[in-house]
């Protein structure tokens, strides 16, 4: 991923999860139900429980209904107190909410726009910033393999351009037949080797060897430090 498009995934992300707020916020799930359906399920003996809520337009309202299957559902109504005393009169248990507040919708946006676009800001900001520096560079760089590919100078070298270590020639023989025909050792069922270690002080001709092998099997060739090699893992 390219630093450059990090904050614009940053940001899109943000607002995901700000959209998925308010629409959880300012939904509600319950299923609309009828004077009948809330007569039916009292007479069936199917609710669990009764909830009136008030309006601030007093006596304006809504009875939440709560099914003892786990369902729920909602009627509005234009005066509370017609189901309040409809209720006392079945002899049917509920619960008056106070009268609730409406939720300025405008209020949580701007608010949650605010947040935002600070984000935004200030994760940009904070790119630029450890772009521009050295050390803050590197931390983006992390994980980031810093291999380079070199083909141009492999081509003309193979195991006749390293003098000695026949052995060693002989031992990655087999590793170069593979790397030329890969399908035909993986048909008899043989592993594919993970890596092959050359272990020797320096000078000894462990880079020029592993040159030959991509050369003799017309291979790509990746080289690294040891040190960034490292830094890929533990970030120093």
């Amino acid at each position: 991923m390219k630093r450059k498009n990090l904050g614009i995934y940053f940001f899109i992300a943000v607002v995901l999860v700000m959209g998925i707020y308010l629409y959880k916020s300012f939904s509600y799930n319950a299923q609309k139900i009828t004077y009948a359906d809330l007569m039916k399920g009292i007479t069936e003996e199917k609710i669990d429980k009764i909830v009136i809520h008030q309006n601030e337009e007093v006596p304006t309202g809504s009875v939440t209904v709560y099914y003892k299957n786990n369902s729920t559902g909602q009627m509005y109504v234009s005066d509370v107190n017609q189901y309040i005393d409809l209720f006392d009169d079945l002899g049917v248990t509920y619960e008056l909410k106070d009268v609730e507040k409406k939720r300025d919708i405008g209020i949580y946006v701007f608010i949650i726009l605010v947040l935002v676009v600070g984000l935004f800001i200030f994760f940009v900001g904070f790119n630029k910033s450890i772009s521009s520096s050295g050390g803050g560079g590197a931390m983006m760089d992390f994980g980031k393999s810093r291999a380079r590919q070199i083909n141009e100078d492999v081509r003309n070298i193979d195991f006749t351009k390293v003098a000695g270590l026949k052995e060693e020639k002989e031992e990655l023989a087999e590793i170069v037949d593979f790397l030329k025909d890969p399908k035909k050792y993986t048909d008899m069922g043989a592993r594919i080797p993970k890596g092959i270690l050359l272990e020797g002080p320096p000078g000894t001709g462990k880079t020029l060897l592993a040159k030959a092998v991509a050369g003799e099997a017309k291979v790509n060739f990746f080289t690294i430090s040891g040190s960034d090699f490292v830094e890929m893992f533990v970030g120093v």
